[in-house]
C-alpha cells in the first residue's frame, strides 16, 4: 500500500502516474501472480535472456548489489529460484520519485510498506521506526541530515522470516535494521543485507557506504551510527 502527503495538492494525473509505476512493477515482479514475467522464468516458460527490458535491468541491479555487499544481498533463495523483490519496489518508488519531482512544486514524502522518500527541500520534522517488539509503538523518531533522501526498514517482525542468507555465514543478530541514505534503492537494499549479513557486513557497509544505520537485535539492544545518533536529537529538537 503507498501512500502520499503533500504540503500541497497534488494533480491527479501525477498521483495516477505514481500509482501506475508501483502497480506495474507488481504486475511484472510478483510471484504470487502466475502471470507475471517473474512466475513465468520460475515456471521455466520464459527464459531470463527473453524478459523484458525492465526486468532484464532490475536483475543487473540486484547482481551489481549482490557484488557490492560480498553476497550478502541476492536476487536467488536458496532453492535457486529467482526473486528481484529486494530491489523491484524501491525501483518503482525511484521512478515515482523521478514522476513527483518533474511534475509537483513543494514538499512531499512517499511511502510504500514502511520505506520512506521524501523532497529534496528534506524531510518533515520527524520521520518514525517501528519498534519490532510491538508494531503499535514507535521506536524512536529521526530527522535526517540534508541531502538524505530516503529511510528503509528490514526486518523479520512484521513479515516473518523473509530474509534467506548465505549458509557460510553465521545467523544475524538483527531483528530489524534501518538504514538512511541518499536514495531509496540504496536505504532497502543495505538494509536487508544487513538483516542477512549480521554484524560483519554491518561493519564492512558502514566503512564503505555514506549511509546512517539502526539497528535492533533480537535481544532488544540498539545500535546506532553516528549519523542516526544526530538525526535523533534534531527530531527531538524540533
Amino acid at each position: 500500500m503507498a501512500s502520499l502527503a503533500t504540503e500541497r495538492a497534488i494533480g491527479g494525473a501525477v498521483l495516477a502516474a505514481v500509482r501506475e509505476a508501483l502497480a506495474d512493477a507488481d504486475a511484472r515482479f510478483s510471484l504470487f501472480r502466475p502471470d507475471s514475467e517473474l512466475s513465468r522464468i520460475a515456471r521455466g516458460s520464459l527464459a531470463l535472456a527473453d524478459a523484458s527490458a525492465p526486468l532484464r535491468e532490475a536483475y543487473l541491479e540486484a547482481t551489481v548489489w549482490r557484488s557490492r555487499t560480498d553476497g550478502a544481498f541476492t536476487a536467488h533463495r536458496p532453492d535457486g529460484l529467482l526473486d528481484l523483490s529486494g530491489v523491484v519496489k524501491a525501483r518503482a518508488m525511484r521512478h515515482a520519485v523521478r514522476v513527483l519531482e518533474g511534475e509537483t512544486e513543494g514538499g512531499w514524502v512517499l511511502g510504500v510498506g514502511g520505506d520512506l522518500v521524501w523532497s529534496a527541500g528534506g524531510p518533515p520534522d520527524a520521520l518514525g521506526i517501528v519498534d519490532p517488539a510491538a508494531r503499535d509503538r514507535m521506536l524512536t523518531a529521526l530527522r535526517p541530515t540534508p541531502g538524505r533522501r530516503a529511510l528503509a526498514t528490514s526486518g523479520s517482525a512484521e513479515r516473518g522470516n523473509h530474509i534467506w542468507t548465505r549458509a557460510d555465514l553465521p545467523r544475524s543478530p538483527y531483528l530489524q535494521v534501518s538504514v538512511v541514505a541518499d536514495d531509496i534503492v540504496t536505504a532497502d537494499v543495505l538494509a536487508t543485507a544487513i538483516v542477512a549479513g549480521g554484524e560483519r557486513t554491518l561493519d564492512e557497509i558502514c566503512a564503505r557506504e555514506d549511509v546512517d544505520v539502526l539497528t535492533v537485535d533480537r535481544d532488544g539492544s540498539l545500535r546506532a551510527t553516528p549519523g542516526i545518533r544526530s538525526a535523533i536529537e534534531r527530531a527531538a529538537a524540533a
